[in-house]
């Protein structure tokens, strides 16, 4: 079959599922099936038989509303694509606006460049790692960094260690509450990518994300807030004075989220920051010298 015929036809009924983006599914598996790039699907031959049974066995999961990554296997985040299944939160773009938030404030407490920062090297902590996004990214685009990832999740961790094995990151299995002793005020950038879903809000979380994704990823207390609050001391037990905090939230936790550091009393600096379509995303702020 002429590969315009299937993606008209596979977007017709993702379209009817109520599969948000369609055409760009519908493109992205049909690319994933051929090994062919999105662009030149409109313009390549025909689909072998074998290949468009796979494609329509992919549709027909889509359709059930199977996240799309689960069906390739394969996620983008920033320059990387990490590899995510069955029991792991998939990366989502709004957080590689706070991946490269944290990889900025790496650089800057490396003095900008290896081999000028004031002590040897940077150390990054990344709680509730998942998948590993955020740590594998502060670990390429800053590679004199010393990037240790934490997750609690055992079926997040099987994900999370085969994206960081090629790389210099060490992995520790663990819950944010008390991670890292070892590195208690020697941390220059503590980031997260918390649970933050308050319990009460079940029914509104996307369906395929509280179908598919683990739970233990995505709720946190009435409030949403549980995590919020544990990672607010245990990012003070780690930093250095001056260290630099960065978590993710719901859009609904603009006010709610800063004001657990502002609450605490030690932390300065404290600013939220909107993503792409200036929603409300992610806090930033300083550990008090």
């Amino acid at each position: 079959m002429r590969p315009p015929d299937l993606l008209a036809a596979a977007a017709a009924r993702l379209e009817a599922a109520g599969v948000p983006s369609p055409r760009p599914d519908a493109e992205i598996m049909l690319a994933h099936v051929t090994g062919r790039s999105r662009g030149s699907l409109l313009f390549s031959g025909p689909v072998a038989t074998p290949q468009v049974e796979a494609y329509e066995a992919l549709v027909t999961r889509r359709q059930a509303r199977e996240p799309l990554y689960y069906l390739t296997g394969l996620a983008p985040f920033r320059h990387l694509e990490l590899a995510v299944g069955p029991g792991v939160f998939v990366p989502r773009p709004e957080t590689e606006l706070l991946a490269g938030a944290a990889i900025d404030a790496t650089i800057e407490a490396a003095g900008g460049a290896p081999g000028t920062h004031g002590h040897s090297t940077p150390v990054v902590v990344d709680l509730c790692t998942g998948s590993g996004a955020i740590a594998a990214s502060v670990a390429q685009e800053v590679p004199y960094a010393r990037v240790h990832a934490v997750e609690l999740e055992p079926s997040a961790l099987v994900w999370a260690e085969r994206n960081l094995a090629a790389t210099s990151v060490d992995l520790r299995a663990g819950d944010l509450r008390d991670a890292c002793p070892d590195l208690d005020g020697q941390v220059d950038v503590v980031v997260c990518n918390p649970p933050y879903v308050p319990l009460t809000a079940f029914e509104g979380v996307d369906l395929e994300a509280r179908t598919h994704e683990p739970d233990r990823a995505l709720f946190s207390g009435e409030d949403g807030l549980d995590a919020v609050r544990a990672l607010e001391v245990t990012a003070a037990r780690l930093l250095r004075p001056g260290g630099w905090l960065g978590f993710e939230h719901a859009s609904e936790q603009a006010r709610t989220a800063p004001g657990v550091l502002v609450s605490a009393g030690r932390w300065t600096r404290v600013r939220d920051h909107a993503d792409l379509l200036d929603r409300p995303r992610f806090t930033t702020a300083r550990l008090r010298g």
